[in-house]
């Protein structure tokens, strides 16, 4: 009886002992103090005030860009309006063959398109954004470029400052200014981005195929009565000239870079003429010859695919096929490089083309001609 129990008082005991010991540990535990190695705090809702500030400045200096550059932009039409502007809501863009142009000298010179404002020689009319229409005689055209270059008699007017559309790139923003529709959406001006440079366009009219090549594609809407007007940069300066769309699809314009003209442009504001240097040679680069032909093979320079019979490279020794590789020690690579540098020269001056045939290479002094 006595063993029974001692057994139970050391039972218990142990029991006591147990259950002090788990409430020592449950004690000092909860009094250990974790401290984290990072810093905690509460999440709030909080706005950059100067990124917002920044992004509005730029917001109203771009607004501001855009509305002094909008002073530049003309319309222009191929028939003289009865009112006093060709912008007038009764008129239609077929009725007046409405286009845009660009103001790029005080004394009245218009950069536009070939197909807007007619050839050389050709007269249309241009509307200022006071809205008073001017006659203007065109007095130089490129119909392989699409460009032209109107004079009024005018003075003291707000032209636009000519970029460098060597250096653009693809995804870089770009807007677009012109005259859709009519009156009501003269000015009309869309944003975009450079989607590509140095396109080729396909273009069959009147039973015949042409190439328009080297071209800024843009997906800033370009619509009917867009022609000729100017495709900027967010400095203000013009980089390209709005030409043609694609119709069956939305957001493919396509502009003609502007250091294209430049040379032709300078010549008339300096010397109110432009005696046009004349070499004979049409080429296409190596983006277009996969539309005519799977033979040429190159990765640079252009090919010769016309001689002019006519022209002071007919008896030059030059041939069709040969693919031009420089001028001058310029490298050349399209068209538009080519005729930039031979719009700089003046009939009577000798260039001298470095050509490759297959595997021989040759130089040829050429004697400039006047056009």
């Amino acid at each position: 009886m006595l063993k029974k129990i001692r057994r139970i008082l050391l039972f218990l005991i142990l029991i006591s002992i147990i259950a002090i010991s788990i409430y020592y540990l449950y004690i000092t535990y909860n009094q250990i103090e974790i401290t984290p190695n990072y810093e905690i705090k509460r999440t709030e809702s909080t706005i950059d005030l100067q990124t917002v500030e920044n992004v509005t400045q730029e917001s109203e200096t771009i607004a501001n860009v855009l509305e002094k550059f909008s002073q530049s932009v003309v319309g222009i039409s191929k028939i003289k309006s009865h009112s006093t502007s060709i912008f007038s809501s009764s008129n239609s863009i077929n009725e007046l063959g409405l286009g845009t142009g660009i103001i790029v000298s005080s004394n009245g010179y218009i950069l536009s398109n070939c197909h807007v404002t007619g050839e050389e020689l050709s007269t249309c009319y241009i509307t200022l954004e006071n809205g008073y229409t001017y006659e203007g005689s065109v007095v130089w055209c490129d119909k392989e470029l699409d460009l032209s270059l109107t004079k009024i008699d005018a003075t003291n007017l707000t032209y636009a400052t000519l970029g460098n559309s060597s250096n653009i790139k693809s995804g870089q923003t770009v807007y677009a200014i012109g005259n859709p529709i009519g009156y009501e959406f003269r000015r009309t001006t869309t944003s975009g981005i450079i989607s590509a440079t140095n396109r080729t366009i396909r273009i069959e009219e009147n039973d015949s195929v042409s190439y328009m090549t080297d071209l800024i594609q843009t997906d800033a809407s370009i619509n009917p009565g867009n022609s000729g007007g100017p495709l900027i940069n967010p400095s203000g300066e013009v980089i390209g000239v709005n030409t043609v769309k694609i119709s069956s699809a939305e957001g493919i314009g396509f502009a003609v870079p502007i250091n294209a003209v430049k040379p032709v442009i300078e010549k008339f504001i300096n010397e109110n003429k432009f005696d046009e240097a004349f070499l004979g040679i049409y080429a296409y680069d190596k983006e277009v010859i996969p539309y005519i032909s799977s033979t040429p093979n190159f990765t640079s320079g252009i090919y010769v695919v016309h001689i002019d019979e006519n022209s002071p490279a007919i008896s030059s020794g030059i041939q069709t096929g040969d693919i031009i590789t420089s001028i001058d020690s310029k490298v050349i690579n399209n068209m538009i490089e080519l005729k930039e540098y031979i719009y700089s020269k003046i009939p009577g001056e000798t260039i001298s083309i470095n050509i490759s045939r297959g595997h021989i290479t040759r130089t040829f002094n050429i004697v400039l001609s006047q056009k």
